[in-house]
């Protein structure tokens, strides 16, 4: 992750998406030279000079102020989590010197308190870059049943989310048609943590190594979209008890940055909750496969992420 371009790439990418018409340019039927708008027609939507705007696209001026960040977001249409997420890439560029690492992140008491509290419903606890920090039962039955319960509790061998998404069969095979959407779900909150945490060399790691594994995240990480959501519902498939539709929805753990729950349910009378239900009577924690740890490529200089797994969230 450059801190120094992220901006400019950003504003670049989403100005080559909008067109005259979605900003009320007449549009002359002449040939267009760039996809979606010219600099300098967002430069005056935005009521900023050409020139400047250029620079901030060439990362050649980090000191946009907050009044000019808030005009390019109003005339690129963004929303306010893209706006946020604009804002940050700027603090970002405008950062020097080594900045000193995040520390390692844990599941406190009163968290894993309340992950327990939640019985049969699927949770698990999720940090700043998606790995699973822990989860109860039923959410390692559903998500991940296949691989070791006990992993979340190994820092270096965690399980990453967006790592599954793309990279593991079982996680991909349990959203079924559905798949996409999630994907795009997961690549989108990986965007925001990577503006929120742009000196985290894991997150770097995590990012690179999708990358270059998966043509599917490359293309999708190069829209530069974010997304954050609190609730989402995906069709799923568990190879053992069939096809299921879950809400899954995501509460921020109080006092700790960046860590969440995401707890899925399903709307009661259905064939989905009843599915859920013989999940949790049946305890098939190790019937979903056989418990194994699938290792992944170290990244030089960084701790070794393991691959294992939660399929559900972003």
């Amino acid at each position: 992750m450059n801190k120094k371009t992220g901006l400019g790439e950003f504003l670049r990418m989403r100005r080559s998406q909008l067109q005259p018409a979605d900003v009320g340019l007449r549009d002359f039927g002449e040939r267009r030279r760039v996809p979606g708008l010219r600099r300098d027609e967002l430069a005056q939507l935005a009521g900023v000079g050409l020139s400047y705007y250029t620079r901030l696209e060439q990362g050649l001026s980090l000191n946009a102020s907050p009044e000019v960040l808030d005009a390019l977001a109003r005339a690129l249409g963004l929303d306010e989590v893209e706006r946020t997420h604009l804002h940050d890439l700027a603090r970002a560029s405008r950062r020097t010197g080594t900045r000193r690492r995040p520390a390692p992140e844990r599941a406190g008491d009163t968290t894993r308190q309340l992950l327990a509290a939640f019985g049969d419903a699927p949770a698990v606890v999720l940090g700043r870059r998606s790995d699973v920090l822990a989860w109860n039962r039923m959410g390692h039955t559903l998500f991940a049943g296949h691989l070791d319960p006990h992993i979340p509790d190994q820092p270096d061998q965690r399980p990453n989310t967006a790592w599954l998404v793309f990279l593991d069969a079982h996680t991909r095979d349990l959203y079924a048609e559905d798949w996409p959407k999630k994907a795009r779900d997961v690549v989108g909150k990986l965007r925001l943590a990577a503006g929120q945490h742009p000196d985290d060399p894991r997150l770097a790691a995590l990012i690179g190594e999708l990358t270059m594994k998966s043509p599917e995240f490359a293309g999708m990480w190069s829209e530069h979209r974010v997304r954050r959501w609190d609730l989402a519902t995906y069709r799923m498939h568990h190879p053992v008890v069939g096809r299921m539709q879950l809400n899954l929805q995501t509460l921020n753990v109080p006092q700790v940055d960046g860590q969440r729950i995401v707890v899925a349910t399903a709307e009661a009378g259905t064939g989905s909750a009843a599915a859920l239900s013989l999940l949790a009577r049946a305890g098939i924690a190790s019937a979903v496969r056989p418990v194994r740890q699938a290792g992944r490529t170290e990244a030089a200089g960084s701790p070794r992420y393991g691959v294992t797994g939660v399929s559900l969230m972003s």
